[in-house]
């Protein structure tokens, strides 16, 4: 756990840099797949999905 741990903030991180950059290149949409990859393994998995379930409600709540 520590390991993947590392590897989920290391990716985090430098997926925060590439997005502060600008352009996203292939090397950096790989960063940004890995990490997915690596958030959808790890124990915060239910609650990004229940936080992103529950933004989605509230947005399909607003009438324009």
């Amino acid at each position: 756990m520590v390991i993947s741990l590392s590897v989920l903030v290391l990716l985090l991180v430098l997926a925060w840099i590439f997005m502060r950059g600008g352009g996203l290149k292939l090397s950096h949409a790989l960063v940004c797949v890995l990490l997915g990859f690596y958030l959808a393994s790890s124990s915060l998995a239910q609650t990004i999905h229940n936080g992103v379930s529950a933004t989605a409600n509230v947005v399909s709540g607003f009438t324009p």
